[in-house]
């Protein structure tokens, strides 16, 4: 139990930065085998500017090429051995990811269930090594994004599985809809499936910092009266999406290649982490 808690601490530290290799390295020479920095030179202000001009007006922003091959390759090595140890969702969940209220009718858009299939491994099966982590605690790569984000600081979650994940969706695997706990969701696609496995989302769906709930849009998505747009990239691209108001999700794959994902989340405040009903919903465990 004493080494299991130094494990975690030690992780912890690593995805705030403040881990012994963190501190005592630049942040080039974290990030620099792993972001192709003269296609994305993340520390000027210009281009910088012109980033996040792009996601402000949209909510979605898609940097192709952002990460080098030997990022994707090193991390897909190291994911697909790993592949067993990921937890299949085979559940279904609200579109919120919270438990349902009873005082509601089942088809009552608060209680709809939907399908989600994926699997995943969580950060604590994160090697320390890996070059996610690298890039999650790096200071420049967190600059860039709290740039983009018009925020001071960005923060890992609170609970000690969801900071940074590898989501892998093998032939009829998909992520329900939903909304995101956090404001925005950063993304990079590692090995697209032969088919489907497609990202659909309806951005403005709800107000979630004043409470709405939309259920009569949530209702109309579910029931496919108001269709989705549709984001497309590809392996090593970096992904930036604002999902706590915007319903999306992931079809169902098709074919033989597994479709592998990672998450790199963080909040724009401390202390935020899943439910206890998100964090059994999708690494069958809370801890």
């Amino acid at each position: 139990m004493i080494e299991k808690g130094r494990k975690r601490e030690k992780l912890r530290k690593l995805m705030n930065g403040k881990g012994s290799d963190a501190g005592s390295r630049t942040s080039d020479s974290m990030v620099n085998p792993w972001i192709d920095l003269e296609l994305h030179p993340i520390s000027d202000g210009d281009y910088r500017l012109e980033q996040r001009n792009q996601f402000d007006a949209v909510g979605a922003l898609i940097l192709s090429g952002f990460f080098t091959k030997e990022f994707v390759d090193t991390v897909v090595s190291q994911s697909a051995s790993r592949e067993t140890d990921a937890f299949y969702a085979d559940s279904t969940h609200n579109v919120y990811l919270t438990d349902t209220d009873s005082e509601m009718p089942d088809d009552h858009p608060f209680n709809r269930q939907v399908v989600s299939s994926k699997g995943l491994i969580a950060d604590d099966q994160i090697p320390v090594d890996s070059p996610l982590r690298d890039v999650y605690g790096d200071l420049g790569f967190k600059e860039f994004l709290c740039s983009l984000l018009q925020v001071k600081n960005i923060y890992p979650y609170d609970d000690l599985l969801s900071s940074i994940n590898v989501h892998f969706a093998p032939n009829g695997r998909e992520l329900g809809w939903h909304f995101d706990n956090s404001s925005f969701a950063v993304t990079t696609l590692l090995q697209a499936p032969q088919q489907g496995g497609e990202f659909q989302y309806v951005s403005d769906v709800r107000d979630a910092d004043s409470g709405e709930m939309a259920f009569e849009r949530v209702a109309a998505i579910l029931n496919q009266d108001e269709q989705p747009s549709q984001l497309s990239f590809e392996a090593g691209d970096l992904v930036l999406f604002r999902g706590r108001n915007a319903l999306h999700r992931v079809t169902p794959t098709r074919g033989a290649v597994t479709r592998i994902l990672a998450v790199f989340a963080y909040n724009d405040q401390p202390g935020i982490g899943l439910s206890t009903s998100a964090l059994q919903t999708f690494y069958g465990r809370t801890s």
